[in-house]
C-alpha cells in the first residue's frame, strides 16, 4: 500500500510537529499502541488509572496532540486516551477506511476492548464526531455518554459556498504554495486565528494525501437505533457543518439527545474560549454523576 504521506521528507516534518506540539502541552503522558485488525492505532494517554476513562478523537488532517490541547484539562477527572486516527497525518496506520459502512465503528470498538475500558465517555471533534456516531451504530454498550463539537454526519453545508469559500483556496495553496490562499481558508473555518494550525496545515495541505470524499449523512433509522446520552454542540456560523440546520435535524433523529449548545459567533473549529465551556460541562456532569 503507497504511503498517504507524499514524501519521507514531507512525513518528517508533519510528525516533528506532532512532537512539538505534544512538548507544549508540558504533560505526564506515555504512548499506547494497539495492533488493529486495521492496523496500528497510536494512542497517547494522560491522567490517573484511577480516573474514569475518556476518548478524544481528533478531526481530519489532525492528531492526538491537537486533541488534547483542545480539551488540555479533563486529565484532572478523567483517565484521558487521546486517539490517533487512521489514515489522518499523525503517528498511526494509513489504512484509509470508508465512511459508508461500520469500519470506523468496528475499530473504534475494537480500540476500546483492547484498552479493556468500560462506561467510556467520547469526546469529538468534526470527523471525530462521524467515527463516535459510527461507533454508537456498531456497538454501544460500553459507552458512557458522547459530546459532540461540530460533528460530521449529521448534516452537510451548502456545497457551492464550501467549494468556492474553502476548496478552491486549499487547492490553489496546494497548487502555488501562496500564503494568502491558506490564510483564506483559515479565515473560513477557524474562528480565532491559529497560529500552529497555520504551520501544520501548510505542511499537511502540500505533504499529505488527503482524503476529498463527500461526507455522508447518518439516517433516520440509524439514529433512532441510538441511546447513548449525546450532548451536540453546533456552531452557527460553521459553513462545513451548519449549526442551526445541525440542531434542527439532530431533535428530530436521536432519542437519546441529553443537550444542545448553539455557538452564536463561532465557526467550525471553536476558539478555545469555547472549548473550555465544552470541557467545564465534560468535567461538571462527571463531578455530579
Amino acid at each position: 500500500m503507497p504511503s498517504l504521506f507524499k514524501t519521507e521528507a514531507g512525513k518528517k516534518e508533519i510528525l516533528s510537529l506532532y512532537d512539538e506540539k505534544l512538548k507544549e502541552l508540558s504533560i505526564d503522558y506515555q504512548y499506547k499502541v494497539i495492533n488493529s485488525s486495521y492496523g496500528k492505532t497510536n494512542i497517547i494517554v494522560t491522567g490517573a488509572s484511577s480516573n474514569p476513562p475518556l476518548i478524544i478523537l481528533h478531526g481530519s488532517n489532525g492528531c492526538a496532540p491537537i486533541g488534547l490541547e483542545t480539551y488540555p484539562n479533563l486529565s484532572t477527572h478523567f483517565q484521558v486516551f487521546a486517539v490517533d486516527v487512521l489514515a489522518q497525518p499523525n503517528k498511526s496506520a494509513e489504512t484509509r477506511l470508508s465512511m459508508k459502512d461500520d469500519s470506523y465503528g468496528k475499530w473504534m470498538n475494537e480500540i476500546i476492548a483492547s484498552l479493556q475500558l468500560d462506561n467510556v465517555t467520547l469526546v469529538g471533534f468534526s470527523f471525530g464526531g462521524l467515527v463516535i456516531l459510527k461507533t454508537l451504530l456498531h456497538q454501544e454498550d460500553k459507552i458512557k455518554e458522547v459530546y459532540l463539537s461540530a460533528p460530521a454526519y449529521i448534516v452537510n453545508g451548502n456545497p457551492l459556498k464550501a467549494l468556492f469559500k474553502i476548496f478552491i483556496p486549499m487547492k490553489r495553496f496546494m497548487k502555488t504554495e501562496q500564503p494568502k490562499y491558506l490564510e483564506r481558508f483559515l479565515k473560513e473555518v477557524f474562528t480565532d486565528r491559529d497560529e500552529f494550525a497555520l504551520k501544520y496545515l501548510s505542511k499537511v495541505f502540500l505533504n499529505f494525501d488527503m482524503d476529498f470524499t463527500p461526507v455522508p449523512v447518518i439516517s433516520k433509522t440509524e439514529a433512532k437505533g441510538i441511546s447513548t446520552p449525546i450532548t451536540l454542540i453546533a456552531a452557527k456560523k460553521d459553513m462545513m457543518f451548519p449549526g442551526e440546520k445541525m440542531l434542527k435535524r439532530a431533535s428530530k433523529l436521536f432519542s437519546s439527545l441529553k443537550k444542545t449548545v448553539l455557538l452564536e459567533d463561532s465557526k467550525h473549529v471553536l476558539n478555545s474560549a469555547d472549548n473550555l465551556k465544552i470541557e467545564a460541562m465534560i468535567k461538571g456532569e462527571q463531578a455530579t454523576t
